[in-house]
């Protein structure tokens, strides 16, 4: 077996209505699908609740619940905010820059653009509070051949050791965040 693509990534949020108009006009995704249950369809129990589905381009789709009869929406507060992230890519620069002016415009905090030397991004939070990134690759062929090269034994150091592995340490000889 071979996983082929994500069918769908669920999250929670507060209000269905508010979140499909939020993710159309800032994100610029489709509606695609909503379905909505008295009964949760793996367990039986019941827990009514609205299902949406927005496209998020190439067959992925970002899906959220609401569910009214459940204790109000909270977050892993051992984690910190900037861990738990939904990114997703644009095409150019110039998406990037228009989609945060966008953003700005209403109000909506943005950090960034943030170099990360293979992509560059922005974040922000949708209105339940889920945090999510921008990016654009600028990676070149060298770039992503020479942090393949060394994914392996990134990892095993890190898991015997628990500190940053200095492999890649070219990444970050650029400043991080650009002044835009």
């Amino acid at each position: 077996m071979k996983i082929t693509r994500i069918h769908h990534v669920a999250y929670r949020c507060k209000d269905a209505k508010e979140t499909v108009e939020w993710y159309v006009k800032y994100l610029n995704m489709d509606f695609v699908l909503a379905i909505a249950e008295d009964q949760v369809p793996s367990t039986g129990a019941p827990d009514p609740y609205m299902h949406v589905f927005l496209d998020a381009g190439m067959g992925n789709v970002l899906a959220f619940f609401e569910l009214p009869s459940q204790a109000p929406m909270g977050r892993d507060e051992n984690t910190p905010a900037w861990v738990q992230h939904l990114a997703l890519e644009v095409g150019s620069m110039d998406e990037l820059l228009s989609a945060k002016a966008r953003l700005e415009a209403d109000g909506i905090d943005v950090i960034g653009p943030t170099n990360h030397t293979i992509f560059k991004s922005i974040y922000f939070f949708d209105p339940n509070g889920h945090r999510l990134e921008l990016a654009v690759n600028t990676a070149t062929p060298e770039m992503q051949q020479k942090l393949d090269a060394v994914k392996w034994d990134m990892l095993n150091e890190w898991s015997e050791t628990r500190k940053a592995p200095k492999h890649a340490a070219w990444m970050h000889e650029t400043p991080q965040a650009d002044q835009h």
